[in-house]
């Protein structure tokens, strides 16, 4: 499978079905960029801003989460049991059907 299908819900409720590549090693943060989803990134992907900062809606099983990206959501707003980093997350197959809500800024 090349393409796996995310579905991103705005901040103001709306959802966006988005067809993501597997093979290029892209991340969620990248994926909502490249749809101009408002999502900043402005760390580039490395933890550091919390600016990618999503909510997993779907039942998926994620990659356990790094230490950097724990630090940052100690400190972020708006934090949930659900929060992740969209820069943390890589499209793989098997996020196939994968719903996320942007967080609030």
């Amino acid at each position: 499978m090349d393409n796996i299908k995310v579905t991103i819900v705005d901040r103001e409720g709306k959802e966006h079905e988005l067809d993501a590549p597997t093979d290029m090693g892209m991340s969620i943060m990248e994926l909502c960029k490249a749809y101009e989803l408002p999502v900043e990134g402005t760390c580039g992907g490395m933890a550091l801003c919390a600016s990618c900062h999503v909510y997993l809606l779907s039942d998926h099983i994620l990659p356990e989460q790094s230490d950097d990206e724990l630090a940052m959501l100690d400190s972020a707003f708006f934090v949930k049991p659900n929060s992740r980093l969209g820069c943390q997350i890589k499209l793989k197959d098997e996020l196939d059907g994968l719903k996320l809500e942007l967080a609030p800024v």
